[in-house]
């Protein structure tokens, strides 16, 4: 299977450089995965896992958002937070939904209360994703 370039990029470190099959993203249009010889586009990133499919295996990382720029040189996201699912504290992101439903309730109706439902409803999906996860 043909490979291209992958860069993972956090604030504070670079999670992972190298040639691979496929990456599947958590785009926040909806999930889409990128491929060598991907049409060029650039999109903004919603919290999700990410795969990474490398040497037929699969790595499994967790953003929380981001960019994701795909052009001829290959594939480059910047996540706001990446991290492994081993290494992620679960508690830390509930403790960041019960933040977020707070903020919510006091919040007048209007577009940014609109994003900020948005934003806790893909933090719901994605601590219920590592939930299941963690019962395999």
């Amino acid at each position: 299977m043909p490979t291209f370039h992958f860069d993972l990029v956090a604030p504070d470190k670079l999670v992972f450089s190298g040639e691979v099959e496929q990456v599947d993203v958590p785009g926040a249009e909806g999930d889409f995965g990128v491929l060598a010889g991907h049409a060029p586009l650039v999109a903004l990133l919603k919290p999700g896992i990410l795969v990474i499919h490398e040497s037929g295996q699969q790595k499994r990382i967790v953003v929380t958002g981001g960019f994701a720029e795909v052009n001829p040189q290959g594939l480059t996201i910047l996540a706001d937070v990446a991290s492994s699912i081993e290494d992620l504290d679960r508690a830390v992101i509930a403790a960041y939904i019960q933040e977020m439903e707070q903020r919510v309730k006091v919040m007048e109706q209007g577009s940014l209360l609109d994003r900020e439902i948005a934003k806790l409803d893909h933090f719901k999906a994605l601590d219920t994703h590592l939930a299941a996860t963690a019962m395999h």
